[in-house]
């Protein structure tokens, strides 16, 4: 069965396109496969594996800065998981929580996405109408 490679979570395409990998690296290009044989050269051999090394450098520095910047608002995700847990904490003590059950924090409102809110017109009666409704004659 054949499957789109940026829906499997598990492919390097989906890490890509979902923003968990580097996708523009200079590192990938010079590690690219080249079919054009070179004459052996002891110094050539000495200045490519010091450019190698250099390279690696970069690209773990560019990798530590992508991965810092992702994790960036995972701070204050984590700060809120944290405030959950002492408020369940505190109510547990009180005995007003038992060990099973959630506890319900404010919760923000989230903005629709993908879908759309249905308007409604207000009718003089009280009732509500659906805007896109049907009319039926």
């Amino acid at each position: 069965m054949k499957r789109n490679p940026r829906k499997l979570a598990w492919t390097k395409a989906f890490r890509k396109a979902a923003g968990k990998e580097m996708v523009v690296d200079g590192t990938l290009a010079f590690a690219a496969k080249r079919n054009i044989p070179i004459r052996y050269d002891r110094d050539q051999i000495a200045i490519t594996e010091k450019a190698m090394a250099r390279f690696e450098e970069v690209k773990q520095k560019r990798q530590r800065v992508f991965y810092k910047k992702r994790m960036a608002n995972n701070k204050e995700r984590q700060r809120q998981l944290d405030r959950k847990g002492s408020e369940r904490k505190r109510l547990e003590e009180e005995g007003l929580v038992a060990d099973g059950e959630e506890v319900e924090g404010v919760r923000e409102t989230s903005k629709v996405f993908g879908k759309m809110k249905i308007r409604r017109k207000a009718l003089v009666g009280g009732g509500e109408e659906e805007e896109d409704a049907m009319e039926m004659d």
